[in-house]
């Protein structure tokens, strides 16, 4: 079977060295420190207090809640949106990854935490808040946000003042997060996508730029790449959160002329977005989906590819890297665009990886395992191996920044000193201190080193010691990943993310082991097909699905499958013994509900089941 395993692309890595669950834990943490409002009973980050509290009053709405951007106490509506996309994105992908670590919980709260800001923000079909205070105000003052005296005006996009990127980017955003709240909270999802779906058609009926309507995010978050790419990246996610053809076909009729198909990307930012449309597209096409659309989706696919081997430096043209190996793009938090390529260099190695297929660069045929080997790279670079040996995660090692450009982290916490901070005192006394943060910032990813590996821990020194959320986003799904190892999964076939259950508390009430063989008892039907299938080396090999449906009208637990004459890796659960059960993050199947695993074999396997207990 030796093959079979080259061709999938399953050599094992070393996903040693750095403690992945760890970070993971803290990079999710770092979240609840850039929480705005009102903070819950939950909340861990302790030095942390309520604030914003008057959000949105002057303008007659409730605009509480959401995430300041970085270390200021701003309220940015576009980088807050990919945010959320990207943190929604880590789970959607890795949801069963974050799950084994114990996050997945955690997790969705920072999602939501988010989406609940974003409903509040949509206060009419085509009208959207999209900035709470501003940043020149904001940057003349130097004060934890629960103090902040600086100005709290809300500024909106609507039909008369459009902004297609803004609004484009939070419809994919809300969209995403529904998919994450699909199975645990089908409301609140609905809710979600009703919101998206209003989103993106004000987007692409009333367009322009969100800047040249909210003037005062010029400085600080232009949308230099305009906004065909956040229409499209926002038809995307609808497409993956509805299964509607219209967003299918608005990829496919609009790829072209909105620039999906001809932009030839070396970056993925919250600004532009076109590498992480041409990743979705790529995975639409090799999971069969493209239909009439297929030539349009491979040209968004041999972009995607261009992206990908710009950033192993065998495509066309390279993406610039420092001595010490990471990914660099600009002198002013270059981190953000490092965990971001990072996460689509690790999602597409792992579409390929399912695909059965090698990545196509100008030098020639490359395994999709070189696009995780670099993305791991780049994180083990990130949390302490490079140059300096230090870490760029907050809390991290021991070594990491300890002056962060953090206004919270860096003012002693209100609980422990309720002392007012002055706008202009916070400078005096905080700003200019060289001693180390009160606050610890967990898990916070700052801006990092320069085009020669160099840092200066200062705090004035913003370009490279201020964090931001969507540094930390996309490495949410990163580090999950990195932490699962090669625990099976197919990300060519949907994801259903459940939260955290617990076992039902009932006794059973009856207990079935049917005789091995029998692959339909009258209370569990199991059915397979094949989905695929493909030659190699002369050998044909088969995608099978298989479906475990629960027919009774009690819920089914403790099952346990027998499989035998199964020769190739198998997705979708877990194997203890020689019997295979639930997958980690499912604890029950309810009644008239089914479960999908997949596998890939020479032939059908026998799959019978062993025993269950309904309860």
């Amino acid at each position: 079977m030796a093959p079979l395993f080259v061709l999938l692309g399953l050599l094992p890595l070393a996903f040693a060295g750095h403690d992945y669950g760890q970070a993971l834990t803290k990079s999710i943490l770092y979240f609840e420190a850039q929480r705005s409002g009102y903070l819950p009973s939950t909340q861990r980050v302790q030095w942390r207090s309520n604030s914003g509290l008057d959000d949105g009053k002057a303008n007659g709405v409730d605009l509480v809640g959401g995430y300041y951007d970085a270390g200021d106490n701003v309220k940015f509506g576009l980088p807050m949106a990919f945010t959320i996309t990207m943190l929604s994105w880590s789970v959607v992908e890795y949801g069963t990854q974050i799950s084994g670590s114990g996050e997945l919980g955690h997790a969705m709260d920072a999602i939501k935490w988010g989406t609940d800001y974003l409903i509040k923000a949509h206060t009419e079909p085509n009208v959207l808040y999209g900035e709470v205070g501003d940043g020149d105000s904001d940057h003349y003052c130097w004060q934890r946000p629960e103090d902040m005296t600086t100005s709290r005006q809300a500024y909106r996009i609507d039909t008369n003042h459009p902004g297609s990127d803004l609004a484009g980017e939070t419809a994919a955003a809300m969209a995403a997060a529904s998919i994450v709240f699909s199975h645990s909270n089908p409301s609140y999802a609905t809710e979600l996508l009703t919101h998206a779906q209003q989103l993106f058609e004000f987007a692409d009926k009333y367009r322009g730029k969100y800047d040249s309507s909210i003037t005062v995010a010029q400085k600080y978050y232009q949308s230099v790449s305009g906004y065909f790419d956040e229409l499209l990246w926002a038809a995307a996610w609808l497409y993956k959160a509805t299964n509607n053809q219209y967003y299918l076909s608005y990829l496919g009729k609009n790829g072209d002329a909105f620039g999906g198909t001809g932009w030839d990307m070396t970056e993925f930012s919250w600004d532009v977005k076109y590498a992480g449309v041409q990743t979705l597209v790529a995975k639409l096409l090799m999971g069969g989906k493209a239909g009439q659309y297929t030539p349009v989706f491979e040209r968004y696919q041999e972009k995607a590819e261009s992206f990908m081997c710009s950033c192993l430096g065998k495509g066309s043209k390279s993406v610039q890297k420092t001595p010490g190996g990471l990914i660099f793009r600009q002198s002013w938090n270059n981190l953000q665009f490092v965990t971001s390529s990072s996460f689509l260099l690790a999602v597409y190695s792992d579409y390929l990886t399912s695909a059965g297929k090698n990545l196509n660069c100008a030098s020639g045929s490359v395994p999709a395992s070189e696009l995780l080997s670099l993305a791991k790279s780049q994180v083990d670079y990130i949390l302490g191996d490079n140059p300096r040996a230090t870490s760029y995660m907050v809390g991290y090692g021991t070594n990491y920044p300890q002056q962060v450009h953090h206004r919270g982290s860096s003012i002693i916490s209100i609980k422990v000193d309720s002392s007012f901070v002055t706008c202009r005192g916070g400078y005096a006394t905080w700003y200019a201190s060289k001693s180390s943060d009160p606050n610890l910032l967990t898990g916070a990813i700052v801006g990092g080193p320069d085009a020669y590996d160099n840092f200066a821990d200062e705090r004035e020194n913003y370009e490279q010691t201020e964090p931001a959320t969507y540094n930390n986003a996309p490495l949410l799904g990163l580090l999950a990943r990195l932490n699962g190892g090669h625990s099976g999964y197919n990300q060519l076939l949907p994801v259903a993310t459940a939260v955290p259950r617990s076992r039902p508390n009932t006794a059973p009430v009856t207990k079935t082991t049917p005789a091995q063989g029998s692959s339909s008892a009258s209370s569990i039907a199991i059915e397979q097909k094949t989905t695929t299938s493909w030659n190699y080396k002369g050998n044909t090999y088969y995608r099978y699905s298989t479906i475990v449906t629960n027919k009774s009208d009690k819920s089914l637990t403790d099952l346990n499958l027998s499989i035998s004459n199964l020769y190739g890796p198998l997705w979708g659960l877990t194997k203890s013994g020689g019997t295979y059960s639930f997958p980690s993050w499912l604890n029950s199947l309810p009644a008239g509900k089914s479960l999908e695993f997949v596998y890939i074999s020479a032939s059908q396997a026998d799959v019978s089941v062993s025993s269950y207990t309904l309860v």
